[in-house]
């Protein structure tokens, strides 16, 4: 039988539920802290694992917030009756070959820094459209392009200021560079899914892998895998 509840805790199962319910998918740390006046994710997360270990709460996945109420049916997970599970809106589809009058070329959004909680191909993030090719992409479908900002992925080629080519999915082999959200923050990383973590590995020996514990309760959402690579020469 799940333990009863505190006022704080019953406060924070009902903002999780009225997200699910008006959303279609459950809200970050941050939105919960940010609610609630609770500074630090830490204390948010131990308010999340108190309802989870008095049966209130489950942990779906290691993605997309995965979090929810355990007397929650599932009809009630948002306006779609669909679970956010796998991966957040990003967005209109870029547009297709098929409306360019070339079957071999495609117009693909150029997408520059992305800002916390904005869908990565919204207006304000498209600085350009570039005509490509499809061999330079092998054929994908439902392709943007990325900003890369930083140096993380050096050692895989990936410069700061390159574009990387991104096929959207929300899932990906293990080793395959993906774009990743988390907590809000666009990054391009290796992805190792693991047993109870996910690790995203950067291409520069400098620097460390990003692990998400499945305890954290991050918001985790795979955009996409990278396909391709475009760099403008100056």
């Amino acid at each position: 039988m799940p333990e009863i509840l505190t006022r704080r805790q019953r406060e924070i199962l009902d903002f999780i539920t009225a997200s699910i319910n008006e959303r279609g998918y459950p809200p970050t740390l941050r939105e919960i802290g940010e609610h609630f006046g609770i500074k630090s994710t830490n204390g948010v997360n131990d308010h999340l694992k108190a309802l989870e270990k008095k049966g209130h709460l489950r942990r779906e996945d290691l993605k997309s917030r995965a979090m929810r109420p355990v007397h929650m049916p599932p009809s009630k997970s948002g306006k779609s009756g669909k679970s956010h599970g796998n991966v957040t809106p990003i967005g209109p589809a870029p547009v297709d070959a098929g409306n360019a009058g070339d079957d071999d070329v495609c117009h693909i959004p150029l997408v520059g820094k992305v800002a916390a909680g904005q869908p990565i191909l919204a207006v304000e993030n498209v600085e350009e459209n570039v005509r490509v090719d499809r061999f330079f992409i092998g054929n994908h479908e439902d392709v943007f392009g990325l900003r890369i900002v930083g140096e993380s992925m050096i050692e895989d080629g990936i410069f700061d200021g390159d574009y990387v080519f991104v096929k959207k999915m929300p899932t990906a082999s293990s080793g395959d560079i993906v774009v990743a959200m988390i907590d809000g923050e666009a990054t391009v990383k290796r992805y190792y899914p693991e047993t109870d973590r996910i690790r995203f590995e950067p291409a520069n020996s400098n620097m460390g892998p990003i692990v998400v514990n499945k305890s954290d309760f991050r918001a985790v959402d795979l955009l996409g895998v990278v396909v391709g690579l475009y760099r403008k020469l100056r």
